[in-house]
């Protein structure tokens, strides 16, 4: 049974600690933990500072840990402690905790009495020794640990010799967008006209921007309308160290291609409400990442919550969302499969519509407000003495089901 079918009934809540990098940081995780900490309810934050100072931070932000501190994570671990917080939800990626491989995660965990929940952004399937201790040690030392996919607890359950039973499956959240044609968004962004296919996030390289690009020249040949719109900042690590050379490089390639008038780079961080327009106005959304590892992808279940038409590698996020006609899969580093992919479907309006609904569909189990459940009642179960009550549903086992639970198909 779907946690939103469940019978609702008032059930004890402790209030939370999200632990994780934040607004005014920009970076995927940190959106995510605002949304998630929003779908919650009753929550303070615990924000990890990168090395360059962000700015000024919201007002539910009451605790700030310098990455690169050890002692910062000693010192709020004891000040989460003895505040009336009854869990602590933690977000996991390597790069946002200091120490050799995020190994800082350890010290702050090992130091908290509060029980803490763990959300895993990042699985490798081929870690270093270093890596695999330091993810084992960090399920072992939480209450729960959360996944966003059948395929990441799989692996952890067969590459780190992790117990099942300590992991909880809650997809990403998506907001809830409405089906909508794209051509009536179009003209707000000054596309009327325009075949739209849509990238977004954190620009950097691995995201194989550079395939989809040298698909172009193929899809301008069947549509000349034609236009791949790439939007997102370049990522700060990148910036700092190297500038803006990664975006040129695209912007050359494009060019030697003969494509630029083809190819649109939106080179800024977009908010969530412009975000919702460009995924609105797209026709197709595209994820062509060469590294199949990848675990999760906020940017394709972004795309599913939009019901988008995508096509994508078959990285194990992609190939379990987008099995059963959810979406297009092709294999990674071949520009004439995504090519192909990509012309078969600007040609046919129909079958666009046809994946963007089942992918619709699919995410409605996604929703922001369907995930806040999933995570409350993961709190409740693990949660120490209660500080607020609120609304949750209490059937039914904790772990969000899905009806893609048998093993991803490509």
């Amino acid at each position: 049974m779907p946690a939103g079918d469940a019978p609702r009934q008032e059930i004890p809540i402790a209030k939370t600690a999200f632990v994780s990098t934040y607004a005014p940081v920009r970076c995927g995780i940190a959106t995510f933990t605002a949304d998630l900490a929003l779908a919650v309810g009753d929550r303070e934050v615990v924000a990890l500072d990168p090395p360059e100072r962000p700015g000024q931070y919201p007002i539910e932000v009451r605790h700030r840990i310098r990455r690169d501190v050890r002692e910062d994570y000693l010192r709020v671990a004891r000040a989460l402690d003895a505040s009336p917080i009854g869990v602590v939800s933690l977000q996991h990626e390597y790069g946002i905790w200091g120490g050799p491989d995020g190994a800082h995660v350890l010290d702050f965990v090992g130091a908290l009495r509060t029980p803490t929940v763990a959300t895993l952004h990042t699985v490798l399937q081929h870690p270093t020794p270093s890596q695999q201790r330091i993810l084992t040690d960090l399920v072992k030392a939480t209450a729960a640990t959360i996944v966003m996919s059948t395929s990441a607890a799989e692996l952890l359950e067969r590459s780190y010799g992790i117990d099942p039973a300590h992991l909880e499956i809650v997809p990403h959240g998506v907001p809830d967008l409405p089906l909508v044609a794209p051509d009536t968004v179009k003209p707000q962004l000054g596309l009327a006209g325009r075949m739209v296919i849509l990238s977004f996030g954190l620009l950097g390289p691995g995201k194989g921007y550079e395939s989809a690009i040298a698909a172009m020249p193929a899809v301008v040949r069947a549509d000349p309308s034609a236009l791949y719109v790439i939007v997102g900042a370049t990522h700060p690590e990148m910036l700092r160290r190297e500038g803006e050379s990664y975006r040129r490089k695209l912007q050359a390639l494009a060019a030697s291609l003969g494509v630029s008038d083809h190819v649109r780079f939106i080179g800024r961080f977009v908010d969530a409400v412009e975000l919702g327009t460009w995924l609105e106005a797209a026709d197709i959304f595209v994820t062509p990442y060469p590294n199949l590892e990848q675990i999760v992808s906020g940017t394709l279940s972004y795309a599913m919550g939009a019901g988008k038409a995508i096509v994508s590698t078959p990285y194990a996020y992609a190939s379990e969302r987008l099995a059963d006609g959810r979406g297009r899969l092709v294999p990674a580093g071949s520009v004439e499969a995504l090519a192909d992919a990509l012309v078969e479907l600007a040609r046919s309006p129909e079958w666009r519509a046809a994946y963007g609904r089942r992918a619709h569909e699919h995410s409605r189990r996604m929703l922001w407000s369907e995930v806040g459940i999933g995570y409350r009642r993961v709190f409740a179960r693990v949660s120490r003495p209660v500080v607020a009550a609120g609304p949750v549903a209490t059937t039914g086992p904790v772990m969000v089901p899905f009806d893609t639970m048998a093993p991803a198909r490509v």
